[in-house]
């Protein structure tokens, strides 16, 4: 006699035995044939269950951070790798069906290992195969499905055009379905913004299988996913993307300071012109330890320009000549190239590099973030460089200058708030080999110690971070009916004032709240157990 629904639900809610956990997983293909006309051959193509051999290479396949995927608990029950959107339409359904949630990867680069990790017996979906990319210069746009990745859609751009580009991340292995979701910083934001800011159209399927586009959605929903966690609201297809003109020729440089070269007066300074300079400008501060405690505190000024050297140099002298600038610094390039100089690689190189999903080498890190509104005095920034070099590990903190395009756009246009008044946004990141608790120990100790350290140098009430740089430390929600007052506790720290819109939008949009996780916008209208 075979298991009501009922009965495998019920199971579902304790710790899985591999016999129930098998008899979920012929139930989850059962269901899968039976929604999509399909034989047993056919859908195996497409899904791993934990006892598929090819199971560990399709989990690790896209991982960014080791400390997840070696996890002894709480992986996959299933992961699917769907090539059309009614294969996800069908796993929805079916997930629903047996009391199963659904965690969606598209890059792999979720700080916090979201969908890799789940309490509850969950299905990933990934989006691997739906990566396609369509560019019309015609209205000069581009269709994106959210399994590419930045460098993919950064190469296919270049493909078509010199003189287009478009504004998100600086990493080309991230994956962009989750990446716009975030907001989507990057080394254009203060000539153009967010990569969020750039979406016209959106294909997402809902909780009920549906698909929608911008029309049908509604623009209350299609503002909510343009920053606002699309993961809390569906499963997102692509995203209808405007490129935006670049110049044949942009100028990048890395001039790198020591302690006796003065670069702890030169960080000081830049708190005061970097947000101000040209918003063709930005100058980024990349500030690190080295992993080695004999060695000393150091800091690279890292640029991308949207011109020629001839131009940046009278720029640079006139706002921050104690840089002390040259045009031996300085290397011309064509935009695509300059994607290849932010990322580390030779501008020389093959562009295909940039369609390598994987970062290398791996390293477990943590990071946790923060908005600047006024100049760290020095003696607060002393502070931060001593706690930078007390860590055994490989410690960075990444100063990324706002102004320009970000103080012309309304804190409510996206969910994304942190526009006009900020002057910076600071990563903190911590790397180490190893993923046993012993290994993690201290450095997970180092990011909430210098958390806490930078507290009154900081945004305030709320304190801010980035939605893409996620924080578990921030809170959490604990579990599938976290109240709005309690997720308002990390909400409003990545959303501030939006963050009410956006539960207002999920309870509507999601109003059972299938598509959860810890940090997923809550429902209004919730109430804790």
């Amino acid at each position: 006699m075979q298991m009501s629904y009922l009965a495998v639900f019920l199971l579902l809610l304790l710790p899985i035995p591999f016999a129930a956990s098998t008899l979920v997983e012929k139930k989850f293909k059962q269901c899968l044939m039976t929604q999509l006309d399909e034989n047993s051959e056919s859908i195996e193509k497409i899904i791993f269950t934990r006892s598929s051999s090819q199971y560990p290479q399709v989990l690790e396949a896209l991982e960014q951070n080791p400390r997840w995927v070696n996890s002894s608990s709480w992986k996959p029950l299933l992961i699917l790798t769907p090539f059309h959107e009614s294969e996800i339409q069908a796993a929805i359904r079916c997930s629903k069906e047996l009391g199963l949630q659904i965690r969606v990867r598209s890059g792999g680069h979720d700080y916090e290992g979201l969908s890799y990790l789940c309490r509850v017996p969950f299905v990933m979906v990934d989006l691997i195969n739906l990566r396609s990319i369509e560019v019309d210069l015609a209205d000069e746009t581009a269709w994106v499905k959210a399994g590419a990745s930045a460098g993919e859609l950064y190469y296919k751009i270049s493909k078509e055009s010199k003189v287009h580009g478009f504004p998100a991340g600086t990493c080309p292995s991230i994956g962009i379905g989750g990446h716009i979701s975030g907001g989507g910083q990057g080394t254009m934001l203060r000539k153009h913004g967010l990569a969020a800011d750039h979406v016209v159209d959106a294909y997402i399927i809902d909780a009920d299988g549906k698909i929608h586009d911008r029309k049908s959605m509604g623009e209350d929903v299609f503002w909510a996913i343009r920053g606002g966690s699309a993961t809390s609201f569906g499963v997102i297809l692509a995203w209808k993307i405007r490129l935006v003109r670049v110049p044949p020729i942009v100028t990048g440089f890395n001039v790198h300071r020591t302690v006796d070269e003065g670069v702890k007066n030169l960080i000081h300074r830049w708190q005061y012109i970097a947000h101000e300079l040209h918003e063709d400008v930005v100058l980024r501060v990349i500030a690190q330890n080295s992993g080695d405690k004999s060695k000393p505190f150091r800091a690279t000024f890292n640029s991308l320009f949207l011109g020629g050297v001839d131009r940046l140099i009278p720029l640079m002298n006139e706002s921050f000549p104690e840089l002390g600038l040259q045009a031996k610094d300085c290397t011309e390039m064509n935009w695509i190239q300059s994607v290849m100089f932010i990322a580390g690689f030779n501008i020389d190189a093959p562009l295909e590099l940039l369609l390598n999903r994987t970062t290398t080498p791996k390293s477990s890190f943590k990071a946790k973030s923060d908005f600047v509104k006024e100049p760290i005095p020095k003696s607060g920034l002393e502070g931060a460089w001593k706690r930078l070099l007390e860590e055994e590990k490989l410690a960075t903190m990444i100063f990324e200058p706002y102004g320009g395009r970000m103080d012309e756009i309304s804190e409510s246009e996206t969910p994304f708030p942190h526009r006009k008044g900020n002057l910076y946004n600071i990563q903190y990141l911590v790397n180490w080999e190893g993923n046993s608790k012993e290994a993690s120990k201290g450095p997970l100790e180092w990011a909430k110690m210098i958390y806490r350290y930078m507290t009154p140098y900081v945004s305030k009430s709320p304190r801010a971070a980035y939605f893409n740089y996620k924080d578990l430390d921030l809170g959490k929600n604990l579990h599938d009916n976290t109240s709005y007052s309690e997720a308002s506790v990390w909400g409003k720290k990545y959303f501030k004032g939006n963050f009410r819109r956006l539960a207002q939008i999920k309870t509507k949009f999601d109003p059972q709240n299938f598509f959860r996780n810890e940090q997923s916008i809550p429902l209004l209208n919730s109430h804790p157990y």
